[in-house]
């Protein structure tokens, strides 16, 4: 193990609040993003050093929740400027101006990394997720919001060819309800295609600062859920092990392979999700909360992407659980088996429910109870 530095003591509060993500941000290439775009939290995630943003549905709705006092006022105007919108389309409008000015607040970080970061990510409509010429269609007129919009897309089977096609037509692309090194892998060499298409046909090459992210939390909720479906006896410490494991084994292959997009952690549930990623080039985009603790707990910043997660614990997992085995081996899924992984279905109606409860809010602002 390589260590980098440590934070020495902190002289004061001030300095405890910032020492350790600033430390890992200005000594590792591993960037930090803020998983939510809401504006405080966003700002002050930049002051640790943060250099991109994600916004979906469930993010995007705690925000809105959080900031009444300016989007209430705002969807009733909303609705008079667009008296024929329904209360989704009014929603996502809220979405949009929330996800143009969490752009703003990143736009200085785009322009210093000549785009690679300083992104903020709007998701697609997940009620899209059986249509892939309207994932397509939504996410170009996304990435026109703003220069330095990123936009999710589903690695479903379906989402995967709408990931091609929208990186083709200059779309940058965060990849989202993805859980597995099997989805990582198709994801990025869909995003390969669809810039090797764009050279062949002559189109501009820029930096597209695409990612793929690898929701590591998830695959451990799922995990600990199949375990108890199963009646599975495992050390449940060695559970807490499997999205980071999974993390190292896709950014390796990554690399290996040379793919232009990185690799992203998000859906943090562990420390290990940010501390055991530090020194890769890849995206770590924990809740602003986790930073926060991070901090608090002045965690050391140690080169930690290629230490291997103990063989015991891979070697029981793959033995033992056999999601995990799906989740870990490259060819554990095919494409056609990423919509019934169960990571993916509880994500899905977890976007789903919230599109339906921003729906709900909007409604209730347009047509107060009696």
């Amino acid at each position: 193990m390589t260590t980098i530095t440590e934070a020495p003591a902190p002289a004061s509060t001030a300095d405890t609040d910032v020492e350790t993500l600033r430390l890992a941000t200005r000594s590792t290439p591993t960037a930090l993003w803020n998983d939510s775009a809401d504006p405080d939290e966003l700002s002050r995630s930049i002051g640790f050093g943060a250099v991109g943003a994600t916004c979906n549905p469930v993010i995007a709705l705690a925000a809105i929740r959080a900031h009444m006092d300016v989007w209430g006022p705002r969807i009733t105007q909303l609705a008079a400027e667009h008296p024929t919108a329904g209360e989704s389309e009014l929603g996502w409008k809220v979405v949009e101006e929330l996800s143009v000015q969490a752009a703003a607040q990143l736009h200085p970080a785009f322009v210093a990394s000549g785009g690679r970061n300083g992104r903020l990510s709007i998701q697609t409509d997940p009620r899209l997720h059986r249509d892939a010429d309207a994932l397509v269609e939504q996410a170009v007129r996304f990435s026109g919001l703003a220069e330095n919009i990123i936009v999710k897309i589903p690695a479903t089977e379906l989402g995967i060819r709408a990931i091609e096609e929208a990186t083709f037509r200059g779309v940058s692309i965060n990849v989202t309800v993805s859980f597995t090194v099997a989805q990582a892998v198709e994801a990025a060499a869909a995003i390969e295609r669809g810039l090797d298409r764009r050279t062949a046909a002559g189109l501009d090459e820029r930096e597209f600062g695409s990612v793929v992210t690898l929701m590591g939390g998830r695959l451990d909720d799922w995990l600990k859920t199949s375990v108890a479906r199963d009646r599975i006896l495992v050390d449940p410490g060695y559970l807490e092990w499997a999205g980071v494991a999974a993390l190292k084994k896709a950014h390796a292959i990554f690399t290996e392979r040379g793919y232009r997009s990185r690799v992203l952690s998000a859906a943090f549930r562990n420390h290990m999700q940010w501390s055991e990623l530090q020194g890769g080039d890849l995206v770590v985009s924990p809740p602003f909360d986790w930073q926060a603790r991070i901090n608090e707990n002045r965690l050391p910043v140690e080169n930690r992407i290629d230490v291997p997660v103990d063989p015991r614990i891979i070697e029981t997992l793959l033995a033992k659980v056999p999601e995990f085995r799906r989740a870990y081996e490259v060819d554990g899924l095919t494409p056609a088996e990423f919509d019934t992984f169960g990571a993916t279905r509880v994500t899905l109606r977890q976007f789903l429910d919230a599109d339906a409860q921003l729906d709900a809010l909007v409604r209730d602002i347009l047509i107060p109870a009696a």
